[in-house]
């Protein structure tokens, strides 16, 4: 029968038409078996609660809408305060399951990246290493392991504690700042603090002097307006390639693909010089030039570059480019956050001052010295990252093999994510969540010792930058506590309108208002 068709088909000279047929007959036939393959090996995942989803895009519509409003951090909480603390979302075909239960997402990362059944998505993977070139963030196995055992003791407590006196250079020019501001100008807190991490990062990686008036000729200087811009546009060109874009989409004539050009041209202009002289130190095993900057010389980057041969330009321009926007950010939108909640709770922010202004009493100062005083101000950045964590919703693992999770078998394949701003607000974990107590991470009963502190992430792939980040926000605090008294110019809507680059922001950078206070005579 088919034969006498085909033959009629022939004989009547409609021959494209068989070709089209057949042609629309095969692929449906490969989608229909694609479909029916996930379908079935995504069973297990069909009776968790999912949002509405498109028939054939699944969630990929409302996730690519949250990324262009700057608003997926939000999308993933109210995800999971109406299907729960354990859900699946569809980018495709593909499920991504979402958790925000802490101690289940403590667990799951620690297990998960020990036993090897957890890795970072390959999407994921090839996301950040897109930036500017292969980098520790980006890799897996054996090749993120000689490079975070390169970096590790560079980002211990104890080898960051000799850079104590360059971190409260830089924050006494904050405060300096501040002191022309006050009063009653308005300064958007956000950018000064950006400007302050920017130049402690700059100074330990590549050797930059944190003072603003200072210059060398290892490389051009580091203009914090245009690198931050630059790093901006790549952590934001990340996000869209995570949660969705095409590799090849930078090479279309888009606006999005000649801004990612521009910035990434400018960064490694700005990198290139230093990275060669690092280079060029080593090779000629002379580690004490002359008229080489000393902090160039004891920088990160020339120890690196002269103990890691596998390390060249190319990996290390794209390994400071991410040290640049990891060192950048974080810290410094915590210290936005931080500075709103102490300005809405005074209780808070005079028990705060009184601790800082004791220390200074006993050590002449906020110094290194001076540190061991002030576990509350670092209770009080904790409590901003329980609150505001700024990295929630940029990242995700995926399952080598089919693996456990809260009794849920997990397939193969699915990507594990997870909401840091919900599991914040777990009831179940933190008693009265919606409220600012930084005394919940010093209480010293059983219910509380063991509170989960997963911001910096878990096991061997925690934050290798969480010492400094402590350190320099613990030094800000006290000394802005310790000079002056502020308020929010917006209120509680600085904490509430926030935005997401590649990180958590405040959309309207914090403008605040800083008084001068009466100081006390040891001050």
């Amino acid at each position: 029968m088919l034969q006498d068709i085909t033959a009629q088909i022939t004989y009547s000279g409609s021959f494209p038409y068989l070709a089209t047929f057949l042609g629309v007959t095969s692929v449906a036939g490969t989608i229909g078996w694609r479909w029916w393959k996930q379908k079935n090996t995504y069973k297990s995942l069909q009776s968790l609660p999912s949002p509405p989803k498109h028939w054939l895009l699944g969630n990929l519509p409302q996730i690519l809408a949250a990324v262009k409003q700057k608003k997926l951090f939000r999308q993933f909480f109210d995800w999971s305060q109406q299907l729960g603390p354990m859900y699946v979302i569809w980018n495709g075909s593909y499920p991504v399951v979402i958790l925000s239960k802490p101690k289940v997402i403590e667990d799951t990362i620690i297990n998960g990246m020990k036993d090897g059944s957890l890795i970072r998505s390959e999407r994921l993977r090839k996301a950040w290493n897109d930036i500017s070139g292969p980098i520790l963030i980006g890799e897996t196995g054996t090749e993120w392991q000689w490079r975070r055992k390169v970096w590790n003791p560079e980002f211990s407590s104890s080898s960051l504690s000799k850079y104590g006196e360059i971190i409260i250079q830089a924050c006494k020019q904050v405060i300096e700042t501040l002191k022309e501001a006050a009063p009653p100008k308005e300064v958007q807190v956000d950018p000064l603090f950006v400007e302050l991490t920017m130049r402690v990062i700059s100074c330990l990686v590549l050797g930059i002097p944190v003072d603003r008036n200072s210059t060398t000729n290892e490389g051009p200087p580091l203009d914090v307006p245009k690198v931050y811009e630059a790093m901006s546009i790549l952590g934001y060109r990340f996000l869209r390639q995570a949660t969705g874009e095409k590799i090849w989409m930078k090479y279309l004539p888009t606006k999005n693909s000649r801004d990612y050009w521009a910035a990434r041209r400018y960064l490694e202009e700005f990198l290139t010089p230093r990275v060669d002289l690092a280079l060029q130190m080593k090779d000629q095993n002379q580690t004490d030039l002359p008229q080489v900057n000393p902090l160039f010389q004891e920088s990160m980057l020339v120890k690196i570059a002269a103990k890691e041969p596998k390390y060249n330009r190319e990996t290390l321009i794209a390994e400071s480019v991410e040290l640049l926007i990891a060192g950048t950010d974080t810290t410094a939108h915590t210290l936005s956050f931080a500075v709103g909640e102490l300005s809405l709770n005074p209780r808070v922010f005079q028990q705060a001052r009184d601790i800082v202004d004791q220390a200074w009493k006993n050590f002449g100062g906020i110094n290194t010295e001076s540190l061991k005083e002030l576990a509350y101000i670092r209770a009080i950045l904790k409590e901003t990252l329980r609150l505001y964590s700024v990295a929630s919703g940029s990242t995700s693992l995926e399952a080598q093999r089919d693996t456990v999770i809260e009794g849920k078998i997990i397939p193969r394949g699915t990507r594990i994510s997870w909401s840091m701003l919900a599991a914040g607000r777990d009831p179940e974990v933190y008693t009265n969540p919606e409220e600012f107590l930084p005394e919940r991470w010093l209480d010293k009963s059983k219910e509380t010792t063991s509170l989960p502190m997963i911001d910096f992430g878990s096991g061997p792939h925690r934050c290798l930058g969480e010492h400094l980040s402590m350190l320099e926000g613990t030094m800000m605090l006290g000394l802005l506590l310790c000079y002056f008294d502020w308020e929010l110019v917006n209120g509680r809507s600085s904490l509430e309108q926030l935005q997401q680059n590649l990180l958590i922001y405040p959309s309207d950078k914090m403008p605040v208002r800083f008084r001068l206070r009466n100081l006390p005579s040891h001050a």
